[in-house]
């Protein structure tokens, strides 16, 4: 019990002092932007369950294959917010509450945004490629995906949390995010599956890119020392 409370904050802690201590000083004020796409949710989820607002949403924020790219495009930033039909509204709401307040405490509002949108929108490209290849080729699906609507908040849930795993060294975390999505599409190869794939892989990508400008940042921060060329005329800079 207690090698598993010390990986346990080996794992967590720096997350959870990071979430614990906004939390405790603002409380709901540390999350308006997490607050306010929760809200957005259950007003789409209610609109689009009714007769009058079903057609509404999806033509404002449902993304399919089959639709040309530029409106595909229109509508993705909207699609983050719109759940999924065929599964229950609290999962999205609790998904994006947990998820999307600990990035927006731990990132900032608008880095949140930017990862989740780069992990919803490579799951839209990704769809069109998958089923471009067809149903025959290991990465690609048959030619009805593209009438299925796209994940929604999902995929950008899965995007966030590897990144949230990644910034604060939670790699196990991460590493069992990335498998369960593994799992997902060898249990069921559909849509969301490939779509969760790709925003996995855009992540990381991102990962590997702030990985490199921290580098840069922290060489070019790094303090000069040693002696520089007489031919200078200058002093010695002294460490």
């Amino acid at each position: 019990m207690i090698r598993l409370a010390r990986w346990g904050r080996t794992e967590w802690g720096p997350l959870y002092v990071t979430v614990h201590g906004a939390l405790a000083e603002r409380r709901l004020r540390a999350i308006p932007m997490t607050i306010g796409a929760v809200c957005l949710t259950a007003v789409l989820q209610f609109v689009q369950n009714q007769s009058w607002g079903f057609q509404f949403v999806q033509n404002i924020g449902s993304v399919r294959a089959e639709e040309p790219l530029w409106l595909a495009l229109l509508r993705t930033p909207l699609s983050l917010f719109v759940p999924a039909l065929d599964l229950p509204v609290w999962g999205a709401l609790v998904q994006i509450l947990v998820v999307f307040g600990i990035a927006e405490i731990c990132l900032g509002w608008w880095r949140t945004l930017v990862v989740a949108y780069v992990a919803t929108l490579a799951g839209t490209l990704c769809a069109r490629v998958a089923i471009a290849l067809g149903p025959h080729h290991p990465l690609g699906l048959p030619g009805s995906d593209a009438q299925v609507v796209d994940t929604g908040p999902s995929a950008a849930v899965v995007g966030l949390a590897l990144f949230l795993g990644w910034r604060y060294r939670a790699y196990i975390t991460a590493g069992v995010v990335v498998g369960a999505m593994v799992v997902e599409v060898l249990l069921k190869e559909n849509l969301a599956g490939k779509e969760h794939l790709a925003a996995i892989a855009a992540v990381l990508v991102v990962c590997a890119m702030s990985a490199l400008r921290h580098r840069r940042h922290r060489c070019h921060r790094r303090p000069v020392t040693g002696r520089v060329s007489s031919s200078s005329g200058l002093p010695p800079i002294q460490s």
